[in-house]
């Protein structure tokens, strides 16, 4: 069937209706000419046959990287919290193997290829184009927690998801091999003079997000994500939503109260925000001087990375302000609470924390150390400790 007027139609558009290995499409072309009727229905036929190429496709199993990498994407990857991280690995996955290469072709030899090369990778520079710079820029190469990160891991998660929910045909991969060592994750705690003095180089916006996160030990995300319809002033409690988009409510403190109270009626939906420092203008955002807008990854973390140096603070970074509000909290109750702060579903995850119980007890035996003569025993009492020492 050729486009057509429907008999009930009342706004005189031409349908179009047509079928395509046994299934049906059909709908308003939105035109009135014939002609151009037509021409929409061919390009509904393209669509058509794009999409049950893809659906084919996704159930074929000789799954190609590029289809699988689309498919996870679709399912999965979009739905992050860090998608845009998620969308980088799937595109260097893709253009590292190739778009056709078969996910039942990828073996230990070539994930231990894949991780070589991007352990060769350099870190992004933070250098701007076109400015000169007096020193030359030191480059490092990726740390094995992001080769695992960005590339390992998703591509680990790829195929075990088309092994066992797509039916599509995989290698034999070793994964145990193929994960990097990486360095136990330490536990920086910021001193309270620290905190004060990094608080201190912070520009408006900034500093009242870092100094939430110092309080309630939240992730950057969260804090970049909590949006006031998940802040109950009433109830004084706000919810974030945590790794695996999993929410997490948490108590407000006073001072949490206060600065959650303070921060509305800036921006609609986001609860932090920053004033800009210039006026912008870009193909992809316009921004005003004096204005106020949502905080961005990458804004947060170069404030942080400009802030700490000027506070004279060595080795702290964003993620330490969890440690902090961790260690603080663990000194005035116990991991049970910790765990449930930050929202760890293992409480052997929380247990990195205990450091600051073995301090305490430190100082505690430290307080607790004998002295030379016990309380009210007197000069008789060392007379005869003296004796008993010529008598040995």
């Amino acid at each position: 069937m050729s486009v057509y007027i429907r008999a009930d139609a009342k706004d005189g558009f031409y349908a179009y209706d047509f079928q395509l290995q046994g299934r049906r499409f059909s709908g308003s072309t939105g035109c009135t000419s014939k002609r151009e009727a037509r021409e929409v229905e061919k390009a509904r036929k393209i669509e058509a046959k794009a999409t049950i190429a893809v659906e084919q496709a996704f159930s074929d199993p000789n799954m190609t990287v590029a289809i699988a990498t689309s498919r996870y994407w679709l399912e999965v990857g979009q739905n992050h919290e860090n998608w845009k991280n998620t969308e980088w690995s799937m595109a260097w996955l893709v253009a590292h193997f190739g778009p056709e290469f078969l996910l039942q072709n990828i073996n230990d030899e070539r994930v231990s290829a894949m991780v070589a090369r991007r352990r060769g990778d350099f870190v992004p520079s933070q250098r701007k184009p076109g400015r000169k710079y007096q020193a030359p820029e030191r480059r490092r190469r990726v740390s094995p927690a992001t080769v695992n990160r960005t590339v390992t891991q998703p591509l680990r998660e790829i195929i075990l998801r088309a092994e066992k929910l797509w039916g599509a045909r995989t290698g034999e991969v070793d994964w145990s091999k193929h994960l990097l060592a990486e360095p136990k994750e330490r536990v920086r705690e910021a001193s309270i003079g620290e905190e004060a003095a990094i608080m201190a180089e912070l520009s408006r916006g900034y500093d009242v997000a870092v100094e939430f996160a110092f309080l309630n030990g939240c992730r950057r995300m969260e804090i970049l994500g909590l949006e006031w319809s998940r802040v109950d002033f009433f109830g004084r409690r706000f919810t974030v939503i945590g790794k695996g988009n999993k929410p997490r409510s948490i108590p407000m403190t006073k001072r949490t109260f206060e600065i959650l109270w303070s921060q509305q009626n800036f921006h609609a939906e986001k609860v932090f925000t920053y004033v800009a420092a210039r006026t912008v203008k870009t193909a992809d955002r316009t921004l005003v001087k004096g204005s106020r807008y949502p905080l961005t990854e990458a804004g947060l973390k170069i404030a942080m990375r400009r802030a700490v140096p000027k506070a004279g603070v060595k080795n702290f970074h964003f993620h330490d302000t969890r440690h902090t509000a961790a260690t603080r909290v663990l000194r005035k109750s116990n991991l049970k609470v910790v765990q449930q702060l930050l929202g760890h579903e293992d409480i052997k995850t929380t247990t990195k924390y205990a450091h600051a119980m073995m301090d305490d007890v430190l100082n505690a035996l430290e307080a607790a150390s004998p002295t030379e003569s016990p309380t009210g025993a007197g000069e008789g009492y060392d007379k005869h400790l003296k004796d008993l020492g010529k008598a040995g």
